[in-house]
């Protein structure tokens, strides 16, 4: 039987309290938003049976920043710009951050409000405390796409998120944007879209999104869609490290994205295997194992059986029929590549599938 296992991931929301009606508006906030936790300072007066304490705000709120997904402070705006301003990195790795005043008449979405999903929390919470959701995110006041909403929300990788602002400007204005899509991964999606030309004419905004590394025009912004699913065989105690050269090397000769690695497979013999569950955790990607009744259906269709491995467990493939069944059917492109205790081969899924 088919069993996957999926990533530990860090999808908690902290609820930030300073004085006593925010530590009661925190506590109302948590008990609508999931995996939510109330923190709340330890000055006398402020009671929240379910929260913990701090001693210091900016301190609290260093250890957390980037553990959680996303924060919400019941207090001044300018109380949190001061504490999260050392804490900030990049747009594209920043929590999401939502200010609440102590009335909880608004909930302000202040940082991270498309890629973090500032914006949906904000929304969120503004419908748990009856306030009223406050967006400043241009796409979203004058109600047109975000290239960067929609890549989230179609679990696009972006791998140059400094021309995000210029397709949005693009879509904000009405202006043309070329869009290189061969999978069909964002078909209806952008206002004006035209396909990629060689006309020489001026198009500042282009969208490239595409599971191939090829030369892409200056300025594009470029989009990996989950498509690839790599097979992987093993011998006992193989390392992570070694499964690890052996499967981007494999992608970087194919000319295919790491980034479009939607997830790993391997049979169930190897669910225990340590250099597997430790790479899928570095990827960020689900593990998913098949049976050998699941793999001897696909396995005399795969183009380089294994006798040794036959003679071993029992079936003549496992990293291409893996890779098979984990793309529910796609095509093979990679067959199998080798290292010394390792083998590889990568799928191609629909995108739709």
């Amino acid at each position: 039987m088919t069993r996957t296992l999926t990533t530990v991931s860090e999808n908690r929301i902290a609820v930030w309290a300073i004085t006593p009606n925010g530590a009661a508006l925190a506590e109302r906030i948590a008990s609508g938003v999931a995996q939510a936790e109330v923190y709340v300072s330890d000055k006398p007066g402020i009671a929240a049976a379910s929260a913990a304490r701090f001693a210091c705000l900016a301190d609290a709120v260093a250890e957390r920043f980037h553990r959680c997904a996303g924060h919400v402070f019941v207090m001044a705006a300018g109380i949190v710009v001061r504490t999260i301003a050392p804490l900030m990195i990049h747009k594209t790795r920043d929590p999401a951050v939502v200010v609440v005043d102590d009335r909880g008449q608004f909930a302000v979405s202040l940082l991270s409000g498309h890629i973090g999903g500032a914006n949906r929390l904000a929304e969120q919470v503004a419908a748990v405390i009856g306030a009223q959701p406050v967006i400043t995110t241009a796409t979203d006041v004058n109600v047109v796409p975000a290239i960067d909403v929609l890549a989230m929300d179609l679990g696009l990788r972006i791998e140059n998120s400094q021309a995000i602002k210029t397709v949005n400007m693009a879509l904000l204005t009405g202006s043309a944007v070329e869009v290189h899509d061969p999978w069909g991964v964002l078909t209806g999606r952008i206002p004006n879209a035209a396909a990629f030309s060689s006309s020489g004419a001026l198009i500042p905004a282009r969208v490239y999104a595409d599971d191939r590394i090829s030369e892409t025009p200056p300025g594009a912004l470029v989009l990996r869609p989950p498509t690839l699913v790599a097979g992987i065989g093993c011998n006992r105690h193989t390392s992570a490290a070694e499964i690890r050269g052996l499967l981007f090397g494999t992608l970087h000769e194919a000319g295919l994205a790491g980034a479009s690695l939607k997830r790993l497979a391997s049979i169930d013999l190897k669910a225990d295997e340590p250099g597997l569950a430790t790479l899928a955790q570095e990827l960020g990607l689900p593990l998913e194992f098949f049976s050998r009744e699941e793999i001897g259906v696909v396995q005399d269709a795969m183009p380089t059986p294994s006798a040794a491995v036959e003679k071993h467990i029992g079936v003549k493939s496992v990293c291409e029929a893996a890779a098979i069944l984990a793309s529910r059917g796609g095509a093979l492109i990679v067959p199998k590549r080798s290292s010394r205790n390792a083998t590889v081969a990568i799928a191609r899924i629909n995108f739709t599938s």
